[in-house]
């Protein structure tokens, strides 16, 4: 359907498009979004019981105050060990993801390399946290290293997903120059690609710890180290929810100051990129 004619009035211009043109790629797909999402609502049930929520609710929530201070010490000794997993893990799934998002950028990697990681990076994504941490306890036991391994390997395939995203949507110019002067790939990349693409890459390698710190203290549960452990013991005893609580307080305080300094370290990256833009 041709749209319609331009219609003048005065000397302003106006074109009238056809209703269906409006809607792109994105606005398709939030609008089958929106059409799943409430297509979906009448299937979501729940048990046909004549159940007193709020009632159970504050009763289940009474027993988590005053939390249970006598247990700081210990608790503060498994939060440790849960910073040290996702740290270590962060750092392996960086230095792995680098080399992987390589492969999987399709302005850099040939095609016949290409496929082949980016269907290893879905396999690696179609596992979740808690089994990447059942099948590292099972190979190395219950200690912090099956938690490394498994939020290593959980890492890698989110990670290595992001960069690749990075490195295709950088601008190629300065690389692509390189090339053109005799660089090699190796150098156009160092010299050329990854100086625009470098601030986004830290800023997703932060989101990423901050995600590790949480999925370590859940991971304890199948016995992949850190406060997880805690969490699970103190759930299992119905008189320890007042530990329960506590265990939670540091892991929201931990979170919390994680959070406010990526902000920071967001900001100054945002900072950075509009300094360059104004500069270019």
């Amino acid at each position: 359907m041709e749209a319609r004619r331009p219609q003048t009035k005065g000397s302003s211009l106006k074109l009238e498009l056809p209703w269906h043109s409006r809607f792109d790629l994105l606005g398709i797909t939030f609008l089958l979004f929106l059409l799943g999402a409430v297509g979906a609502l009448p299937s979501i049930e729940g048990s046909g019981r004549d159940l007193d929520y709020w009632g159970n609710l504050s009763r289940f929530a009474s027993q988590f105050f005053p939390p249970d201070w006598s247990i700081l010490d210990r608790t503060l000794e498994g939060l440790l060990e849960t910073v040290q997993i996702a740290l270590v893990s962060t750092l392996l799934s960086i230095v792995i993801s680098i080399v992987l998002s390589i492969g999987a950028a399709r302005t850099i990697a040939p095609l016949w390399l290409l496929w082949p990681t980016r269907m290893l990076l879905n396999l690696i994504r179609t596992i979740p946290s808690l089994l990447w941490a059942l099948l590292a306890v099972v190979i190395v036991g219950s200690n912090p290293l099956a938690g490394v391994i498994a939020l290593s390997f959980y890492s890698v395939g989110y990670l290595a997903k992001f960069f690749s995203e990075t490195f295709e949507t950088a601008n190629t110019d300065a690389q692509q120059a390189l090339r053109s002067l005799g660089a090699s790939p190796l150098q156009a990349f160092q010299f050329g690609l990854w100086p625009n693409a470098r601030p986004i890459i830290w800023s997703h390698c932060l989101w990423m710890l901050e995600y590790n710190v949480r999925s370590a203290s859940i991971i304890g549960y199948v016995g992949a180290g850190g406060i997880g452990l805690h969490l699970k013991l103190y759930a299992e005893s119905a008189d320890s929810w007042n530990k329960f609580s506590l265990v939670l307080l540091c892991i929201l305080a931990i979170v919390t100051v994680l959070d406010f300094t990526g902000e920071k370290i967001r900001q100054s990256i945002r900072d950075q990129l509009e300094g360059k833009k104004k500069t270019d």
